[in-house]
């Protein structure tokens, strides 16, 4: 708390501090003593205060007007204007969760209009009012995101979100702000709950078709699938992965792993032949529909289509263990295509010759012993083949020794 105060101190003339309030995630943050990860202040402040103050007035498609600025001791910093510091109840009551409906003076009082330190302490989401999610609908994807974050849902809450059709208001809203949600969610300590919600409650199937047609979808024959549907197996895959790391691009391509299978025609159910192969271009255009950052498609589009033959590493002949890591770099999932892999067929990977196989390939050509002159007198067309035939001597040979 001092921290951040201090640096919000620092940022404004004495004589307006008791104008400038900390709100919203920072008090929330604060009070459950974990690190502060945005600073987010209302102010009573001018326009001619905040532009000579630095701060830039920035209006969203769907969102209300804020100013902001970038500070080197905080990072950016947004602001709430305020008519009027009596105006602060006000403000606090149009948020989404009583947990965020809370503001700190620079002094540390905090303000609690909505008694949400209860709810805090009690680990509990309560919308601030009726008009929640009317006013801003994507605030129930904020609301499935903090359930993956262990927090509970009263029923208040759930009925907001159960008693209309959110199809039409949600299709006003930019599909970047949903992926934002999706995303944070993946880095949350349960993150399969944000998917489980979205099922639960019906809402974002504009969005996420995908997700909502995986129940219906058996996941493969019951001898090797007897979770049964595509829908609880990815969940359990994303469970496993979740356990040994919190990177959200891991978990994203763990949950999304068979996205291929949805292709798959039900004359062909249980088997998915094919569905790696398939789930290429799906991924690519996946992503790119939920405006996600490139390296999700590309990174996705690779885990669906190596993960089966990673699986298979035991079967595999060396040159495609070679190629299968060369493949892996070039995508950037050599850390993400061994744990997907391992959850989705637990005890089916070898991580130990699979990093012997990574350091192959990432040796250049004088690396691997090869007498350059007599290389750039090979024809061409000759070279690739020579090279991978030295790469897999020198698995074979690095492999052997480490047993």
């Amino acid at each position: 708390m001092n921290s951040a105060i201090a640096c919000i101190k620092k940022l404004f003339p004495t004589e307006i501090h008791g104008r400038i309030f900390l709100v919203g995630g920072a008090v929330r943050d604060i009070l459950l003593k974990q690190e502060t990860r945005d600073i987010d202040l209302a102010a009573a402040l001018t326009p001619d205060e905040f532009i000579t103050l630095g701060f830039r007035l920035v209006e969203g498609r769907s969102t209300s007007a804020i100013w902001f600025r970038h500070a080197a001791e905080a990072g950016i910093i947004e602001v709430t204007p305020l008519p009027d510091t009596s105006e602060l109840a006000v403000d606090l009551g149009r948020r989404d969760f009583s947990i965020n409906a809370m503001a700190m003076t620079l002094t540390g009082e905090v303000v609690d209009p909505l008694d949400g330190r209860s709810d805090l302490d009690h680990g509990l989401l309560r919308a601030c009012g009726g008009r929640t999610f009317v006013d801003d609908p994507l605030r129930i994807f904020r609301a499935f995101r903090f359930l993956a974050d262990g927090w509970t849902m009263n029923a208040d809450t759930e009925g907001l979100i159960r008693e209309q059709d959110w199809n039409a208001a949600l299709a006003a809203i930019p599909v970047e702000r949903f992926s934002r949600e999706l995303l944070k969610a993946m880095g949350m300590r349960e993150p399969e709950r944000f998917y489980q919600a979205m099922l639960e409650f019906g809402v974002g199937r504009s969005w996420l078709p995908e997700l909502f047609r995986m129940p219906a979808i058996p996941a493969g024959p019951l001898e090797h699938h007897p979770e049964g549907d595509l829908c609880t197996h990815s969940i359990q895959v994303l469970q496993r992965v979740a356990a040994v790391t919190s990177d959200p691009l891991t978990r994203f391509c763990a949950f999304f792993h068979d996205i291929g299978k949805l292709s798959t025609s039900p004359v062909l159910y249980p088997r998915h032949h094919g569905h790696d192969q398939a789930g290429f271009a799906m991924a690519i255009d996946f992503c790119r529909r939920l405006r996600l950052p490139a390296q999700y498609g590309t990174a996705l589009a690779w885990v669906s289509s190596l993960h089966g033959t990673f699986n298979l590493w035991d079967q595999l002949r060396d040159s495609t263990r070679i190629k299968l890591a060369e493949q892996a770099g070039k995508a950037g999932i050599a850390e993400i295509l061994p744990l997907v892999a391992a959850a989705d067929k637990p005890g089916g990977s070898r991580p130990e010759e699979w990093r012997t196989a990574l350091a192959t390939v990432g040796l250049s050509a004088g690396d691997l012993g090869i007498d350059l002159q007599m290389l750039g007198e090979m024809q061409p067309s000759k070279r690739g083949e020579y090279i991978m035939q030295q790469r897999i001597e020198h698995f074979r040979s690095t492999r052997t020794s480490s047993i």
